[in-house]
């Protein structure tokens, strides 16, 4: 992987998430924009959702399992991985921003593990 040289320095001060972890989340800011059909700005609780949304469709029922390898494993992480990214330049934000908007926004094992159901017939799909 590819990995981009802002990333490795953020990974350098804050091991606490791998590199994935931070791609992803970057790619779900702009997955979240065009969701909502926005080019600029999303709250971070929009973002935990464009988040959870994505991961499922990218991962399917290993969406919790993925995210937990790379570190993720509370909507507080997303908001320390997007702040890191904020304070080396590789993401934006408004003064009303806080990390706090990303608390408590779901409990993961809900949030995907209960995303599906096992359909016998060989067709495994979240729910919306």
């Amino acid at each position: 992987m590819n990995i981009p040289d802002g990333l490795r320095e953020i990974v350098r001060h804050d091991d606490r998430f791998s590199p994935e972890a931070y791609m992803f989340v970057s790619e779900a800011v702009s997955y979240t924009q065009e969701i909502l059909g926005r080019k600029g700005h999303i709250s971070g609780q929009e973002l935990v959702e464009g988040v959870r949304r994505y991961a499922l469709e990218e991962f399917g029922y290993m969406a919790r399992v993925v995210l937990e390898s790379w570190g993720v494993r509370r909507t507080e992480d997303m908001g320390d991985i997007v702040f890191n990214l904020v304070n080396h330049g590789l993401l934006g934000k408004t003064d009303q921003d806080r990390r706090e908007d990303f608390a408590a926004g779901y409990d993961f094992r809900k949030a995907f593990d209960d995303s599906f159901t096992i359909d016998l017939t060989g067709e495994d799909q979240p729910q919306s």
